[in-house]
């Protein structure tokens, strides 16, 4: 079981540039940065029996974690690139936001772009979750807009696979 002492154990130095924020957090499997410098902290499976993940499926699943975001943040849940690179597992909708209100148990959409079933187990990683400040925009109408080099050109507009 994770416990708030080891996440604190690998808290960076007050010295590095590093910003520090403080997240309140309940549930019992805690996030972990597993390295020194890791911009992601790993989330953690918390389901009461295996879920099987087959082939161009998805399913919703469970972290057992509610945490408080610090007004002017998000988090951010992405894939882990090593499930990625393993068993083509991904998140459907990367990355998902996780709003300073929200107060619900935070879960992970994964699906399976592999050619296998993957079996999903409690305690084991299975997305990251990346801080970062919000900006928000003040949107101001106006009757037209600045002309680009790329002007309207959207999907594939510099070509693509040949």
């Amino acid at each position: 079981m994770k416990t708030t002492e080891h996440l604190n154990s690998k808290r960076p130095k007050k010295n590095t540039k590093t910003k520090i924020i403080e997240i309140k957090i309940m549930g019992d499997l805690i996030p972990e940065y597993k390295t020194k410098y890791a911009s992601g902290c790993d989330l953690y499976a918390d389901i009461q029996k295996p879920i099987i993940l087959k082939p161009k499926d998805f399913c919703i699943v469970p972290t057992g974690i509610r945490i408080e975001i610090p007004r002017g943040y998000e988090a951010q849940v992405r894939p882990r690139s090593g499930i990625a690179s393993k068993y083509g597992i991904g998140i459907l909708n990367a990355p998902g936001t996780i709003d300073a209100d929200y107060r619900g148990e935070i879960k992970v959409i994964l699906f399976n772009l592999g050619k296998k079933s993957v079996k999903i187990k409690k305690g084991d990683r299975i997305a990251q979750m990346v801080f970062a400040p919000v900006l928000k925009a003040v949107f101001k109408k106006v009757k037209k807009l600045n002309k680009t080099e790329r002007g309207i050109g959207g999907f594939g507009h510099t070509g693509g696979i040949e």
